[in-house]
This record gives C-alpha cells, structure tokens and sequence, in this order.
C-alpha cells in the first residue's frame, strides 16, 4: 500500500514539476478511439491562458480555447459516423504541437468491476480462460478494437491524471486484455460493422464503495473513511481509492455506456448493496454529465462462499438494483461454471459473459431488438388444488429449453422447510408446475438460490433462468 500510494505521490510531483507547456493524459494519444457522432472531449494542460487549438483530419474547422487560471483546458470536437478509416488529431499552443496517429471513430464503453473484469484472456493463477488461444491466435484479425487499461492506484482524493495508454489488438497484446471487455468488443464489432474501444478500469477484490466518492461513503456506518490511507489495511477493500485515482481522472473522456462486473466482495453485505450500486450509477453518470448513459453489469457466478447462501442473496440484491436504476440491465451467468469451479471465483467462460452483455447493449442501446437479451424472471405463483404450484415467467414466451431433468427447484410446506421439488414443464402453457416428493401443499419455492447452485433451464435463445425464491422478504 505504501509503495502504491508514494508511487502516486511521486507522479504528482513530477506532474506538477512539468506543469508548464502543453500537456495531455495518457488517454489521449496514438490508437485511440473517439466516440461517434458526439462532441468528443480533449483535454490536458498548458501555461495559464494560453490559446490551445485542436484540428482532426476529420473537419476543417479548428476547436479554440483558453487553459484556465490553473493550466487545464478543454476542447471538444465534432466526430463524424464511425469508419474503420485512420485519422490525426492535432493540438498545438503555438509553441508545441502534439500529433497523434491512427485515431478510429467508433464505439467506446467504459468497463469497470474487480477480478472477474480485470481477468485477462492470459488467465489468473491456474485459472485459464476458456478457449482464449484461439482467440488470441486470431485476434490480429480485430484491429478496430483497441483497449486502454488502467493500472492500479490508489489516492485519498480525487485525481486529475492516470496512466492508461490505448493499445490495438493483436496476438502481442490482447492475452493482457479484460477477456469480458474483449468478448463484449468483438461481437460488437462484428455485429456494428464500427471500431470499439474499451477503457478498461478495475482491481481485483475491490468493493463497489472503492468505486464511490468520499462524500457518498462518508454517510454509510459501515465504511470508516480512514481506511483509505490505514496502515494495514488491504488495499483492494479501501473505500474511494479506485474512484479517486483511476476512474475521477477519466470523466471527461466522451463514451457509450458503462460495463460493470463486481458483486463478490460485498458478499455478506447484500442489504445494502443494490441502494449503493444505484448511487454508484447516478453518481458515475452525473460525473459524465449525462443521466441517460446505459449501464449494464454481470451477476456474480455461483462459488462455494462457505455456507448461508450469502452469495444467492447478493445475485437478488443486483437483481434488485438492475429494478431500481434506469436505463440498466443484468445478465445472468448461473449456467456459465463447470463443476470443477465450485471453489474457483474466477470461472473460465468469458466469452459467453461478454457476450451476452453485448447483446443487451445491441438489443437496447443500439435498437437491434431482434437480439434477444433479457433472461427469464419469475414473475408468479399460483397454488393449485392438488398442492402442487403453477410458476409464470417473463421472457419465456417461447418456452424453455433444459438438459435432461429440470433440476435446481426446491419447494417449502407448511413447516417453512426446503427440500428437492419435482419440476414439470407444461408445454402448452410455458409454465412450470413445481411440486413436493410428498404431494403436500407447496407454500414457498426456491430455484438455485444457493451459493452454489448452476442452472440448467434455458429459455428458447438460450440465456439461462435466473435464481428467485417466491418467499424473499418485500
């Protein structure tokens, strides 16, 4: 932690030792991709009042502005519909000029999360992503995808500047690329026809208050501020850190929508997790100056967290936040481990997680509507005479698709106990009708709400049923 925080330290003294002269962050620069058809964001530093001007291959009308009293200036500059043609952008203050290179027009999506995100196609510590050689071997083929990935840091208060610099995809780079930010990028890509750019900015283990700023966690008991610079404190599990040093300097760059894969480090604390996460969204989104940016995020997988099912009640807590955020969506991964990773948090199918954000993104953000995105969800419960109940979904118009047994339901009687219940799809009706060994009055039914409980019900395009319990408290 203190190696962390002096390496930031120093940054900022050797930052404010070159403050004089035209400056910009890393973020900007050679590779980088612009957001299409917007007013796209520069910025950087020069000596107080002087005159920056900003020219794109793309426009023959030059952006003019002034660096304000403490050197920082902004421009912003027209971008055109996407092309996969390289473009130039200049910025010159009369005495420097700053050229940079290869500049794509596109798609731009800011990812963010703890391991689950960061996990790159290279894989984590015995943990492997599932078929990413392949994917490695032909990623020379995607060179409109670029990614800029953000390296760990951490400050007390918010920063103006980090490292980040945009690479292109190739088998040289793309086994350190986020593998679900990979996945989400290339079938964009493929679907859009448009360059996409990934801004790539997580940690492991973090919590979804490291990704808050200082004032919204000061009124949370639960979270002392000092534990931002506490000696012995982890440094994943400190408050603001990530949000002061690694998301704050990026919110002027110009994108999408927002990607968000966290959830396992709160596990335990889901009472208050869906109102954080929706404070987290507004806050994100008001810092951006835009409340209508789509934010899309990843249920967490089902891990053996030792017992309690606190990580089922976490899954019902995202759940609810995907209720209470506008403009939000969750996809669902209880199908997406295979049995050996009962006791591994990293599950090695990011492909599938990938992509099933980007056909949320495809589906709502881009209007390809035909793109299913949306899992089915308990909707309700009817008792019938025999003591068996009727269950309805949404998003199951066609029905469901299973393998084998339906399996994963359990059912409560009068005694409030849960145990295995006997599953019956009704074909005709796309319901299922769910009843105890016994034949006893079902008064209460769960389906994979355990820490540990992989689904195996599908509805018909193939995006998995998502855990419920009928008897959860309103």
């Amino acid at each position: 932690m203190k190696k962390c925080f002096a390496l930031l330290a120093s940054l900022l003294v050797a930052v404010c030792g070159v403050r004089a002269g035209l400056r910009v962050p890393q973020i900007i620069g050679d590779h980088m991709v612009l957001q299409q058809c917007s007013d796209a964001a520069l910025w950087g530093w020069a000596d107080p009042g002087r005159r920056i001007t900003v020219r794109t291959s793309w426009s023959d009308v030059p952006a003019e502005v002034r660096a304000d009293a403490s050197g920082r200036w902004r421009a912003t500059v027209a971008t055109p519909a996407a092309s996969d043609a390289p473009q130039r952008v200049t910025i010159s203050d009369g005495d420097t000029t700053l050229v940079f290179g290869n500049v794509l027009i596109g798609e731009v999506w800011f990812c963010s999360g703890q391991s689950n995100m960061e996990m790159p196609l290279d894989g984590f510590w015995n943990q492997p992503v599932e078929g990413a050689n392949d994917d490695v071997a032909r990623s020379g083929r995607l060179a409109e995808v670029r990614m800029a990935t953000v390296p760990h840091v951490m400050a007390s208060v918010p920063q103006e500047e980090v490292g980040g610099a945009w690479q292109c995809c190739s088998p040289a780079t793309s086994p350190r690329f986020s593998a679900t930010a990979f996945y989400f990028a290339r079938l964009l890509n493929e679907v859009l026809r448009v360059p996409v750019g990934i801004i790539h900015c997580s940690w492991g283990g973090s919590t979804v208050e490291g990704w808050m700023p200082g004032e919204l966690v000061a009124g949370y008991r639960d979270v002392d501020l000092a534990d931002t610079t506490r000696a012995g404190c982890v440094d994943y599990l400190r408050p603001t850190v990530m949000y002061n040093a690694m998301l704050h300097p990026l919110h002027d760059y110009t994108i999408r929508g927002f990607l968000w894969y966290q959830g396992c480090s709160n596990v335990g604390r889901h009472a208050t997790y869906a109102a954080r996460q929706a404070a987290m969204t507004a806050h994100w989104r008001a810092l951006w100056g835009s409340d209508e940016l789509p934010f899309y995020f990843v249920e967490i997988a089902p891990y053996d967290y030792g017992g309690a099912d606190a990580g089922a009640c976490l899954r019902e807590a995202q759940h609810a936040a995907a209720r209470m955020i506008p403009a939000s969506g969750i996809v669902s991964t209880v199908d997406l481990v295979r049995p050996h990773e009962r006791n591994c948090i990293h599950p090695s199918r990011k492909r599938e997680v990938g992509e099933r954000l980007a056909f949320m993104a495809l589906n709502r953000t881009y209007g390809l509507t035909g793109i299913a995105c949306d899992s089915p969800e308990f909707r309700e419960m009817a008792r019938c005479e025999d003591g068996s109940a009727l269950l309805s979904f949404d998003h199951a118009e066609s029905g469901f698709a299973f393998a084998g047994a339906i399996e994963g339901f359990e059912a409560a009687g009068a005694d409030g106990v849960f145990r295995p219940a006997q599953a019956e799809l009704l074909f005709d009706e796309r319901r299922i009708r769910v009843s105890l060994p016994d034949g006893g009055p079902v008064e209460a039914v769960r389906y994979c709400f355990h820490d540990w409980a992989p689904g195996r019900v599908w509805n018909c395009r193939g995006l998995p049923l998502v855990p419920f319990r009928t008897d959860a408290e309103q």
